[in-house]
Formats: structure tokens, sequence, C-alpha cells
């Protein structure tokens, strides 16, 4: 069944356990102004409290995914508000589900942001990365600057940081910027692809070991290790005996899975 929720700014579409949220300001190279990244966060929030919902898509209408922050609007104002670096905010903690970024065009300044909150990018051959806000004094208020080098190393990092310069899809993908680069127009239905393929796996045991990951960073060893074993105990319980049944009597061996019920 697929349900859609409309706004003029963004676009929510659910196809079973997959939702897709479309930045639709095509005109502005998808940039976000006040109003768009307010409906950004509501519908990343509703996404996030709907039970019916596994896995996101995050994507930009047209021919570019999201161009960050909307300088024209900037310009009007007296100051500059972060509008995403906030741990309350937009891109701040991680929701509690996976989030896929489908990226045809440019993901530049906020816009790399937006695609690395994003736990995974499929990217199209058209696709172009890069801190284009450095060359007109914006700073990268939006969670870049420590994710980027997770991602791609520090070295890596410094450099698009330093030089602002553009980097194209291959580029990025040797990085481990991207997954997988397809062809152009491409990309949502990859990343549509992958996110049923995700919210085929029993959910307990997935989240878990996704939010491990995700809040591991800095943490000592041991003290990574017993948050672990901590954030595994749900799933050890309601999850793991029934795969490892199905395991022993030759199901799902072959990727195909069976959710408990």
């Amino acid at each position: 069944m697929t349900t859609q929720q409309t706004t003029s700014s963004i676009l929510v579409t659910r196809a079973g356990p997959v939702t897709t949220i479309t930045i639709n300001r095509p005109h502005a190279r998808n940039a976000l102004d006040a109003e768009a990244l307010a409906r950004l966060g509501e519908a990343l929030d509703a996404f996030d409290r709907d039970a019916d919902a596994a896995v996101g898509v995050l994507t930009g209408a047209g021919a570019g995914f999201c161009a960050g922050a909307d300088l024209k609007a900037i310009a009007t104002a007296q100051t500059y508000t972060a509008w995403a670096g906030d741990l309350t905010g937009m891109l701040g903690a991680p929701r509690s589900k996976p989030i896929i970024a489908a990226v045809s065009g440019h993901a530049v300044a906020g816009g790399l942001g937006v695609a690395l909150y994003c736990d995974i990018r499929i990217a199209d051959e058209t696709a172009v990365f890069g801190v284009f806000c450095r060359r007109f004094g914006v700073p990268m208020s939006d969670g870049t600057t420590v994710r980027l080098p997770r991602l791609i190393g520090e070295s890596r990092a410094m450099d698009m940081m330093l030089t602002g310069r553009g980097v194209d899809a291959l580029e990025a993908r040797e990085m481990g910027l991207v997954r997988e680069v397809v062809t152009a127009g491409e990309a949502l239905t990859q990343a549509q692809a992958l996110a049923r393929d995700i919210a085929a796996f029993p959910p307990l045991a997935m989240r878990s070991d996704r939010e491990s990951l995700l809040a591991a960073h800095g943490l000592p060893l041991e003290a990574a290790l017993r948050q672990e074993a901590q954030l595994a105990e749900t799933a050890k319980h309601k999850e793991a005996a029934a795969g490892a049944s199905r395991f022993s009597s030759g199901s799902d061996r072959h990727g195909t899975v069976t959710k408990d019920t």
C-alpha cells in the first residue's frame, strides 16, 4: 500500500515499509529555506515515529539533491543561524531507523551535510559533492566537519573542506563517500530497492547494531563493547532464538529473509 503526504517544499511517500522523502524546491536546486527546513525535520520525525516504516530514502526533486541552505534567504536575515548543527536540530542526533540518500546532481554545502546524515549514499553519474559554501564564507554547521572525516578519513576530508572543490560520483565512490554509482536518473530506484532489502531483515538486531556503530565513536574499547552488549539485549531475547531456529531448519540461508511475527 502506498500513502502520500504533500507540502509545497517536501513530498513524503510511503510504499510498504519504505518512506521516501523528497526535497521539492527544484527552482532553487533544492536549497533549504526556513520553511522547507522545518517541513523536512517534521517529515523525518514522522518517519521515525511511523511503526509501519522501516527504512527511509531521502532525495531531491529534479536534477539536484540539495544545494544546502538557501543563501538568498540568509542574505535577508540579520544574522546567520546554524540550521542543522545543533544536536537538537534537524541533523543532530540520528533517527532510530536507517536512511538512504539517493543523490543526483549537486549535494553541496549544507546539502552535503544532508547526504552525510544518511546511513548510506547511492549516487548517479551526475552527482557532485562539495563544500561550495567555502567561497561565500558560510561555515559548515551541519555536522559535515564531524561526519565527513569519519567516512573518508581526515586527509581527504580536509582537502574537501579547505579547497571547496567538487567531487564527482566516481571519485566519491573511490573515497567511500558513496556505496555505488548508477546510471543517471536511477539513484532513487536503486536506493528504494536497497531500502526494501534492508527492511526485510528482522528490525531489532539491525537497529541495535546500527545504534552501536554510531554511538561507539570516541568511546574506549571496553566501554564500546559494553554498550554493544547492552544494545543487543532486546534482539537477543526477541529475535535471535527464532532466527537460529530458522537457520537450523535450513531457512534464510540463501538471501531469503523470513520475519518473525
